[in-house]
């Protein structure tokens, strides 16, 4: 897999451990961001002239490959955004913010990325509503037990949760997440930024009611993301967002809006990004995707067992059902550290606290040194990082 992405070209003893952060791009993607810009740069949805009808032509055949990709009713469930975060927040501003009352809660997890925990967080603080949290286990599975206790004793609007954890790389039953929350008549926002890339997602198999993910974190450019939600909740959202291409009719005293998908995206979105990611969507539809899978769970065992051997080292999160993200800390050793040296060897890893700070507190941690793992990656990378950790504790015993 590695001849397809050019920075291997460039840095032949790379090992590109971080992932999970974001991706690597491959050429396919590349290319067609600069080909945009060559031969199509225009504006979208505004000008009738050909060079502006082929990158609108363009823009919304991404938009039709992304319904494709998830499975979608309707292209105009499909929202582009600048990436997770942001279709967080439309959908804590648009429906939580619009819906809550006081005493009312929303509901999440203790392993959410910020991302998925401070949008909700502060709309609660605004509407004195309640931020409710599913706890995890120490072995980092989520405590599913408490789950329809605290949907059936509180008011809880709305539940957003990860499919994947970006620290502990715990793979969470969101399918049945789903359908606990559904018979409470509560809807579900999925955090997909980690799965995206490797698993099958179909909303309507799921029947999830909102879904979101970015673009980087799937061999796409950065500044594009993507929210999935059902038609006939969008049509109750009002516009977060405000300025041109989102309205149909504006005078001085009023404002009509412009129907779904574009009351969502106001302003020139990032349409080259937007036409490179459905490159993206063409390289993952060409992998072997069980394959891919298989491959990843093999190379996580692989590291897991081999980082294990070493002395003082202790991987945190041990479902059993886990992604190909992987972390640990070391007796005496910082994660920055351990970060530092392995970047000396042109090892790249995450450390620090993953945009997971209350997950780390529950944990007593400050932090984790973390490899995620994706379709370059091969055994050498494992081999790599091994001895690369065991020059770590050599030097920390010095």
């Amino acid at each position: 897999m590695r001849q397809f992405f050019p920075i291997f070209e460039h840095y032949p003893d790379l090992v590109y451990l971080d992932s999970a952060a974001t991706t690597q791009k491959p050429r396919i993607v590349i290319e067609a961001e600069r080909y945009f810009y060559e031969w199509q740069n225009a504006n979208v949805h505004r000008s009738i002239y050909p060079l502006a009808a082929t990158a609108t032509a363009a823009y919304e055949d991404t938009r039709e490959k992304t319904r494709a990709f998830l499975n979608a009713r309707e292209a105009r469930e499909i929202i582009f955004t600048r990436g997770t975060t942001e279709s967080a927040n439309l959908v804590a501003q648009s429906y939580a913010g619009e819906r809550l009352e006081e005493g009312d809660a929303l509901l999440i997890s203790a392993m959410e990325h910020h991302s998925n925990l401070i949008p909700w967080q502060q709309v609660c603080l605004r509407k004195k509503a309640r931020l409710l949290v599913i706890p995890v286990n120490r072995d980092g599975t989520l405590d599913m037990s408490r789950i329809p206790e605290l949907l059936r004793k509180n008011r809880v609007k709305l539940l957003a949760i990860s499919h994947i954890s970006n620290t502990l790389g715990t793979i969470n039953p969101i399918s049945d997440i789903i359908a606990l929350a559904h018979q409470h008549g509560t809807p579900v926002f999925v955090d997909a930024a980690q799965s995206a890339a490797s698993m099958r997602l179909d909303v309507q198999a799921l029947d999830v009611d909102f879904l979101a993910f970015s673009s980087h974190k799937m061999f796409g450019p950065t500044g594009v993301g993507v929210l999935y939600g059902k038609s006939e909740l969008l049509e109750t959202m009002p516009p977060w967002q405000y300025g041109g291409e989102m309205i149909r009719d504006v005078t001085f005293e009023h404002t009509v809006f412009a129907p779904l998908p574009q009351k969502f995206e106001a302003g020139t979105p990032n349409i080259a990004g937007v036409v490179a990611f459905s490159a993206a969507l063409e390289f993952i539809a060409g992998l072997d995707r069980e394959k891919i899978t298989g491959q990843s769970r093999a190379l996580l065992d692989y590291a897991t067992d081999e980082l294990n051997r070493i002395p003082g080292l202790t991987i945190i999160g041990q479902a059993r059902e886990k992604a190909g993200i992987l972390s640990f800390t070391l007796a005496d050793a910082h994660p920055h550290d351990i970060a530092t040296i392995l970047s000396e060897q042109q090892i790249c890893i995450r450390a620090g606290h993953h945009c997971t700070q209350p997950l780390l507190d529950f944990l007593d941690l400050p932090g984790t040194a973390r490899a995620s793992f994706s379709v370059y990656n091969t055994e050498a990378d494992v081999v790599r990082l091994v001895k690369g950790v065991r020059e770590v504790l050599r030097l920390m015993g010095d």
